[in-house]
Formats: structure tokens, sequence, C-alpha cells
């Protein structure tokens, strides 16, 4: 017997529910995750240090940050780790070198971004979903597809201007008023487009990936579902389906997340300098000048990390954002029986 042909009614989740639970989600994946992120992105960015190391790229478990290291000599972030030779020696010697608390180095402005970028992305997604099933069918499988792709594109636009503030603010303390300065100044000579840089590579990286990983990820679960005779997923078949799913997009999109990295980080060293924006700077540019210095291979930088990050992630994201929703409708069912 086809479970979805005998399912119940369900009272769905509010709008205002369903950020609340997105973000529970980002909470707990941040913590939870935030040192695999912060190896990642130092194997990426070892080998695109400038000249005098004044460079340091890190993200901690839903953003990227890039700071500027500006000290000499033996305190310099560059010198302190040495060279990277996998994974675990990257973990051990960030570690012993610079505490275990630099596993989770910018927290804080980390959530200040993460939870409005998550908020946006998974009640846009539910919300497009819901109108799209209603016009196309429950079964229609573009719907993931479409509703992903245009919920991390609308997440990712409106939240790049504030990452690139953001990233400002952490390469020195900043008062409000010379962070006001700071944006009229960056408008007035390159305009407002150029709030917007690091976008595309942006895009390139996180709208397939969004794509790939709800349209695996309805399909999982539906299986599941199936497989066990379940009307509704439990909180394991959401944990697994979004672990399988996120690992496949993970796999699939690092090379743009490599040149992401890499782009930021040569924004950063021009801005650093003063110096104006060379238009050689585009993705594909990046991506031949690595396949080039590194081979093929060297797209994939970081492939062990950003998996490992990656799976539990997203399993603990999607399963904790299922799980809040899911409490949220029992509620406002127990409401309307009374």
């Amino acid at each position: 017997m086809d479970p979805e042909a005998e399912r119940p009614q369900i009272i769905q989740a509010t709008p205002l529910q369903q950020m609340a639970a997105s973000c529970t989600g980002a909470l707990l994946t941040s913590l939870m995750v935030t040192p695999l992120d912060v190896v990642k992105i130092r194997l990426q960015a070892q080998k695109n240090l400038s000249p005098k190391g004044k460079c340091f790229v890190y993200s901690n478990g839903l953003m990227d940050h890039i700071c500027v290291c500006e000290a000499e000599g033996n305190k310099a972030w560059y010198k302190k780790p040495g060279h990277f030779h996998g994974t675990l020696d990257a973990f051990l010697k960030i570690i012993r070198n610079e505490g275990i608390s630099s596993l989770w180095s910018g927290l804080p402005p980390t959530l200040v971004m993460a939870i409005p970028a998550t908020v946006i992305y998974f009640t846009c997604y539910d919300q497009l979903s819901a109108i799209l099933k209603s016009k196309l069918g429950e079964n229609e499988s573009r719907v993931p597809i479409v509703a992903g792709i245009v919920a991390r594109f609308g997440a990712v636009t409106v939240i790049s201007p504030l990452e690139l503030i953001r990233t400002k603010m952490q390469s020195k303390k900043f008062s409000y008023k010379e962070l006001h300065q700071f944006v009229i100044k960056k408008v007035s000579e390159d305009g407002w487009l150029s709030l917007w840089r690091g976008w595309a590579p942006t895009l390139l990286r996180d709208v397939p990936f969004s794509a790939m990983y709800w349209y695996n990820y309805e399909v999982l679960k539906k299986w599941l579902c199936a497989k066990y005779g379940l009307y509704e997923p439990t909180v394991m078949i959401n944990f697994t389906s979004g672990a399988l799913s996120g690992s496949f997009a993970a796999v699939v999109t690092l090379p743009f997340d490599v040149v992401k990295t890499q782009k930021q980080t040569q924004l950063w060293i021009y801005e650093s300098q003063k110096i104006s924006m060379p238009l050689h700077l585009s993705t594909w540019v990046i991506m031949k000048n690595i396949i080039a210095k590194s081979g093929f291979s060297g797209l994939f930088a970081g492939l062990i990390p950003r998996v490992i990050k990656v799976a539990p992630a997203c399993a603990i994201m999607i399963s904790t954002y299922e799980f809040g929703k899911t409490f949220f409708q029992k509620q406002n069912a127990q409401g309307q029986e009374y």
C-alpha cells in the first residue's frame, strides 16, 4: 500500500515558525562543524598566501572569513602552523600552535551572518515548494530543484554585501561611524556593484549545490519512508538523507568552492594594498591557473575535510530544521483542537 495515498492532513508550520526552526539548526550546525570547515579553508588557502602573509582565510560553520594578519616574525599566523600535510596534520598543528579555541575563532560574527542567511534560504525554500506543489502536483520532481535554486540565489544575493562589510570589520576594530564612511567611500569610488564582489563564484558553488542537494534529499526521504511504510520521515531518515545528499553535492561543487576561496583572498589583498581590482581575476581564469599550477587535483583541495564537514552539517541542519517544524506542527494541531 502506498503511504502517500493515505497520508493524513497535516497542519503546516507558519513562516515565523520555520524561521525559528532554521535559526536553531544554524546555531547547532555552526557549533558542531566549525572545526572541520576551518581546516578545509586553511588547506585550500595555504598555497595562496600573499608574499608577506597578510591574508588569513578561514571559515566557521556556514560563512567564510578573511582577516589581515599584520604581525611579523614568529607570531605571524602563517608561520605558526607550518605546512599542512593533510586533514589530521592540520588539526594537530592548529591545536598545538594556536590552541583548541582557534578551531572556533570568529564564531560570534559568523552566527550574525549565518542566521539571517539560513532563515532566508530555508524559509524561502519551504514557501516556494508549497507554491510549486500546489500548481504542479505533490510528486513533481522539478519542485525541489527550482525551489532550491531560487532560494539559494536570493539568499546569496541578499547576504553578499553584508559579508563584505563583516569582512572589513574583522580586519580591525571599527566604529559604526567608520564603517559607515567605509561603505560610502566604497560605493562612491566603485559603485554599488562593488558590494557584491565574490558574488559570482559563490553562486557557481551554491546554486548547483542547492539544486542537487534538495533533489536528492527529497528523493532519498521519500524512498526511505516508502521502504519502512511511514507517512512522515523520522529524525534518522532526515539525518541520513541530508548527509548523503550533502556529500554528493559537496564533491561535485568543490572546484567552485576552491575558486571562491582564492578569489576572496586576492580581492582582499588588492583591497588592503589599495590597488584597483584587476580585470583578469575571473572565476574561469583562476580555475585555469589552479590547474596549471597544481594539476586537476588542485581544484579538489580540501576534499576530505569538506565532505567530512558537509555531511554532518547538512544532516544536523536538516534534521534539526525538520524536527523543529514537526514540533510546531503538533503545537498548531493541538491549538486547533481547542
